[in-house]
């Protein structure tokens, strides 16, 4: 890691060389108790059109939640995106290509999530289709159950993985991540022969980061903990200011 992420955020990219790549929760809107509970305010909707336009398109959204979900956050913005960490994809024609998920190795670890979670107040599991959450926002004490947990699951089927984020562990097939996802925005226009810019708050960004980096990339972590990013925003607030200063 070195010495550590910069905080001098860099604000001014050529806008016809520049690839954008976005998180959600915990980068452009709050983590919330509940995923159904995030809201994206509009000032922030309508710099990612002003930065959409700029770009001519170079924008996406690269996020666990499914498509579905993000759309509804930036409604009416409809953007290139990346969803359930690269198992689903909008290409920026608006192409919409779905993984072939590991489907016999989800349908056991579904069973045993619901097994396991049973009617629990605290922990919640979420079925996205490609990835399972399961969720302990409300119960922070319920940490290390949650994660090892999901651990053992993935360790005992090489076609999962388990996916640790902020107060929840995703049960993902094992062959997609953000990176991945960046990567082919980055081979297609019109992303194709840009400078990848990518900001994210969590451990599953971290693959987004290192492909970033070996792009030649900006790399932009929210919040503490460490990281491969090249720079650091304190919080989301930090993200709406320069958020706001890049299309000022």
């Amino acid at each position: 890691m070195g010495e550590g992420p910069r905080m001098d955020v860099p604000t001014r990219f050529p806008p016809h060389e520049t690839a954008w790549f976005f998180d959600i929760d915990g980068t452009l809107a709050e983590m919330m108790p509940a995923p159904e509970m995030v809201q994206v305010g509009p000032e922030v909707t309508e710099r990612l059109t002003m930065l959409f336009g700029i770009s001519q398109g170079a924008l996406a959204i690269v996020s666990g939640r499914a498509l579905a979900s993000i759309d509804a956050l930036l409604a009416p913005l409809v953007l290139p995106a990346s969803g359930q960490h690269g198992a689903q994809r909008r290409a920026a024609d608006g192409a919409v290509r779905e993984a072939g998920a590991a489907t016999a190795s989800l349908a056991v670890a579904r069973q045993r999530i619901a097994a396991w979670v049973g009617d629990s107040p605290s922990i919640r599991a979420e079925d996205k289709g490609h990835a399972i959450a399961i969720h302990y926002r409300a119960a922070p004490e319920f940490a290390d159950a949650v994660r090892g947990f999901a651990r053992d699951l993935a360790d005992a089927d090489h076609n999962l993985r388990a996916q640790p984020g902020k107060m929840v562990v995703e049960i993902l097939d094992a062959a997609h991540d953000k990176g991945a996802a960046i990567r082919t925005f980055l081979a297609e226009p019109p992303f194709r022969g840009r400078r990848p810019v990518f900001i994210g708050d969590d451990l599953g960004d971290e693959p987004g980061f290192e492909a970033v980096n070996r792009a030649g990339g900006v790399s932009i972590k929210v919040g503490d903990g460490p990281t491969a990013a090249q720079y650091r925003l304190p919080d989301v607030h930090a993200v709406h200011a320069w958020l706001a200063a890049l299309v000022a």
